[in-house]
């Protein structure tokens, strides 16, 4: 039997608990008056979500949404417009961080990762795939054709053959001669800063969120990631909860950059989580980023950069360092845009 004496120690335990609560809320409503005013200002000037609308990472991104609102426009389901979108920058020799045309590793070798997932929580994802020109689609078939989420390495060449992929030499001639070049110094640097991001169209993974008429939300990531990296690194792009997390109750999150410390951070399932407990889609993108601040001191030398869309439409997105673009599209606008970014005090 409970005594008045425990009765009371509980009761005190809880009240200090409450109290520790509020005082937490208390700190970190400072810290975000502190370290993203930006968001917060959006937030109180947010307009009404949208629906459909496709957004996605980069300037990539705006030929990839196109392909999604082709989808979207005729009520067509998220999933498929997702995918439709991002097959877009795998097939463009132009985007040297996706697909065809991709930078290899330092051993010379175009490896892709990519990663779907679906209104329902369903997901696939492929890793170090070699020699498929759409990554995305054979991650949809590893989610709708196995009992897996990954498959890897020539186990996902071998399940990509058996669903009718072929085999296509992606290291274009110009990503040949660019690796041929850097091999004379060998000089890796995972980021580079650029003095006008925007005129570079190589940059990075597209990952691209949708939401349908319906109100069903659906993502994919894609990339051959980080340039002439080690033979065998695998980023953040394939994995389930950073790269890229859907949950069609609350929104949706997806990231890009250097893909270590988004996997570091779990950053897209901590957007979803973080709009659960009620923070808008570019207050909870600012807070993903801030982690990262809080938990690298090496901060400066990285670029991260977020997108998340909630149930109602309403988007955010923040980055690590200036620079990063999204492209935004719904009924008749179809922009390219400026990310918010982390701003030392």
């Amino acid at each position: 039997m409970t005594t008045r004496r425990e009765l009371l120690i509980a009761g005190g335990a809880g009240l200090s608990a409450l109290i520790l609560r509020k005082a937490a809320a208390q700190d970190d409503e400072q810290w975000r008056q502190k370290i993203y005013p930006a968001t917060l200002q959006m937030d109180k000037n947010m307009e009404p979500g949208h629906k459909p609308v496709v957004i996605s990472t980069w300037n990539h991104g705006m030929a990839a949404n196109l392909a999604a609102w082709e989808v979207l426009k005729d009520g067509g389901r998220a999933l498929d417009a997702a995918e439709a979108g991002v097959r877009i920058c795998e097939a463009d020799p132009a985007v040297t961080s996706v697909g065809y045309g991709g930078r290899p590793d330092r051993d010379g070798h175009v490896t892709l990762d990519a990663c779907c997932m679906d209104e329902h929580g369903n997901a696939g994802s492929v890793a170090f795939l070699q020699d498929i020109l759409h990554p995305i689609s054979v991650a949809r078939k590893v989610m709708e054709e196995t009992p897996h989420v990954m498959l890897v390495g020539t186990g996902a060449q071998r399940f990509a053959l058996d669903q009718g992929f072929k085999k296509q030499d992606l290291l274009t001639e110009k990503a040949h001669k660019d690796w041929q070049e850097w091999k004379k110094t060998s000089e890796y640097r995972p980021w580079t800063p650029a003095s006008d991001p925007a005129s570079d169209p190589a940059h990075d993974t597209i990952g691209l969120l949708t939401l349908d008429a319906a109100g069903n939300l659906s993502g994919c990531c894609t990339t051959s990631g980080l340039a002439y990296k080690m033979h065998g690194r695998v980023g953040d792009s394939p994995i389930i909860g950073a790269a890229l997390f859907v949950d069609n109750e609350v929104g949706a999150a997806c990231a890009t950059g250097v893909g270590e410390e988004v996997m570091k951070t779990v950053g897209s399932f901590l957007i979803v989580e973080l709009m659960r407990q009620g923070l808008s889609p570019a207050s909870a993108c600012a807070e993903a980023v801030a982690r990262i601040v809080h938990k690298n001191p090496q901060w400066r030398e990285v670029q991260v950069g977020y997108l998340a869309v909630d149930r109602s439409g309403h988007i955010g997105a923040f980055s690590l360092q200036p620079g990063f673009q999204f492209a935004l599209t719904y009924e008749s606008n179809h922009a390219l845009l400026d990310a918010e970014y982390w701003q030392e005090s």
